[in-house]
């Protein structure tokens, strides 16, 4: 037997949904906005860093710092960094191997080779922040965030055309 009473259609656009989908364009949005902003931040730096003035340095101390946080753990590895130079008559020492210092790693070999790229006694360079001179880095940041912006940009943009779409109704055609 046929039913005469057809299902009820549901509406197209009702303002709950367009409502649930602006908060989703518009977190979408916000995640990529706060992303394009650390990465737009870690580039602008790593360009910076690169228009400090380069000085003579001498590798003091390398040696190979090994932790453990429990028995059950993996020991981790770091190279215990420290070298000198001069700024503006003063004698000054370092210990940053770039900005964000001396990483840890459960990878020996890693932090072997490192040790042996920087070993006591060589003359090197280092990069010296001149707004403050006691902080200097051997290496500078990479620039791979700026390479890498466009992704959260994705973000940004199909977030806001989710928003708007959602905001001016708009329909589609069956």
């Amino acid at each position: 037997m046929i039913s005469e009473n057809p299902a009820p259609k549901p509406a197209e656009s009702t303002l709950a949904g367009r409502l649930y989908l602006c908060v989703l364009g518009l977190s979408v949005a916000l995640a990529g906005l706060v992303f394009f902003g650390l990465m737009a931040r870690s580039y602008l730096r790593a360009k910076e860093m690169r228009t400090w003035p380069r000085v003579p340095c001498v590798i003091i101390v390398s040696e190979i710092e090994e932790r453990q946080h429990d028995e059950n753990s993996e020991p981790e590895y770091r190279q215990n960094l420290s070298y000198g130079y001069e700024w503006q008559g003063k004698a000054r020492t370092g210990d940053h191997l770039s900005l964000r210092t001396n990483p840890w790693t459960s990878k020996a070999p890693v932090i072997q080779e490192r040790a042996a790229q920087y070993p006591v006694g060589l003359n090197t360079t280092c990069l010296v922040d001149p707004a403050n001179p006691d902080f200097s880095v051997l290496k500078p940041d990479s620039l791979a965030p700026g390479y890498s912006i466009w992704f959260p940009s994705l973000f940004i943009i199909g977030g806001l055309g989710i928003t708007i779409r959602a905001a001016i109704g708009a329909k589609t055609k069956r």
